[in-house]
């Protein structure tokens, strides 16, 4: 009898054990529950304003104004845009890293900022260091471009009539240093041609060259061409990026670039460029700010009239997710840094 008590009293105590565990796990899972299942976010408490390294008018600043419109909507607050041109983005991204890093000040960042660490024998800050990238924006292609008239009807022409006349071709672009530039010293060297690369100042003046016969042919950035090339006044030979550029485009000038092959295409692999615009913040900035901005911008960058806005002046808005965000910028950063580095190098172009 003593024995049976004994052992009614230990599975009395291990039921009781039982119990509380699984009174344990239960309070635990409550707990685990009630925490938040993604980073906190912050809230902005103020306006914030987005400065911008070009004047008024351009594609920069028409991508920059697109984006903060809606973005404005979806964080609270107002946003203005502070046009810096000059100096190779120097004083914009100054402006930004003087200000307070709470997300509050954000620069509009380019492939310039990447072509700027290898162009200036001395830059006042580091782009990858003193800077968190949060977003890409979008990107926007380039292209080979020859007047109406021009006697080459395809860009393998073009390539045929600069190999077979070294240093008899001459190849336009704006300013010494601008993506332009430096992707038609890409072009001479990926496509081992000889020709001239003349820098104008200033989009206008490339294509008065190139109407007026003053230079065979040139490379610049599609937006500001969509007209002429929906006009018929210009014709592109190829573009520079990874893929044809137009296909199932709304947009006249872009619908005019879907037969135009890319370089690669015809022979050029090792050529593939396209601008870009992004968005960064100082390198202070605290992550949950952060992530509150990739995941307003991811939102702002899904919408349908963004992206119709953005592609009528001939940019690609870069839809995704929060989640890679700043890891994709950092990553097309550093990739761009050094490659335009190597190009400069190699086209002998003066440091500033």
């Amino acid at each position: 009898m003593a024995g049976a008590v004994r052992r009614l009293g230990r599975l009395s105590r291990r039921a009781a054990a039982q119990r509380l565990l699984a009174l344990g796990a239960l309070s635990a899972g409550a707990c685990a529950l009630a925490q938040p299942t993604t980073a906190p976010v912050a809230a902005f408490k103020g306006p914030l304003k987005i400065v911008v390294p070009f004047g008024a008018g351009g594609v920069a600043d028409f991508t920059a104004r697109t984006v903060a419109q809606a973005l404005a909507e979806r964080v609270g607050q107002p946003i203005t845009i502070d046009n810096r041109p000059g100096a190779g983005g120097v004083g914009a991204a100054d402006a930004v890293l003087r200000a307070e890093p709470d997300g509050h000040t954000l620069l509009l960042m380019s492939n310039a900022t990447a072509v700027s660490v290898g162009l200036f024998k001395q830059l006042p800050y580091d782009p990858v260091r003193d800077f968190s990238p949060v977003g890409l924006l979008g990107t926007f292609d380039l292209a080979l471009v020859v007047a109406e008239g021009s006697r080459f009807n395809t860009a393998a022409d073009w390539l045929a009539a600069a190999r077979a006349q070294p240093g008899r071709l001459n190849l336009g672009s704006i300013n010494i240093g601008s993506t332009q530039h430096l992707s038609a010293e890409l072009l001479k060297a990926s496509a081992n041609i000889d020709v001239q690369v003349v820098p104008f100042n200033g989009t206008p003046a490339v294509l008065q060259a190139l109407r007026g016969g003053q230079i065979d042919a040139a490379i610049e950035v599609v937006s500001p061409l969509l007209g002429q090339l929906q006009a018929r006044a210009l014709r592109a030979l190829a573009v520079l990026g990874s893929q044809r550029v137009g296909r199932g485009s709304a947009v006249p000038g872009l619908a005019a670039l879907v037969d135009v092959p890319t370089l690669a295409e015809v022979g050029v692999a090792a050529l593939q460029v396209s601008s870009w615009n992004a968005l960064a913040a100082p390198a202070r900035t605290p992550p949950a700010t952060l992530v509150r901005l990739q995941r307003e911008l991811a939102a702002v960058l899904q919408t349908p009239d963004v992206r119709q806005r953005l592609e009528g002046q001939g940019v690609a808005a870069r839809v995704g997710t929060e989640a890679g965000m700043g890891e994709q910028l950092a990553q097309l950063l550093a990739t761009d840094i050094a490659r335009w580095r190597g190009v400069i190098q190699r086209a002998a172009v003066p440091l500033q």
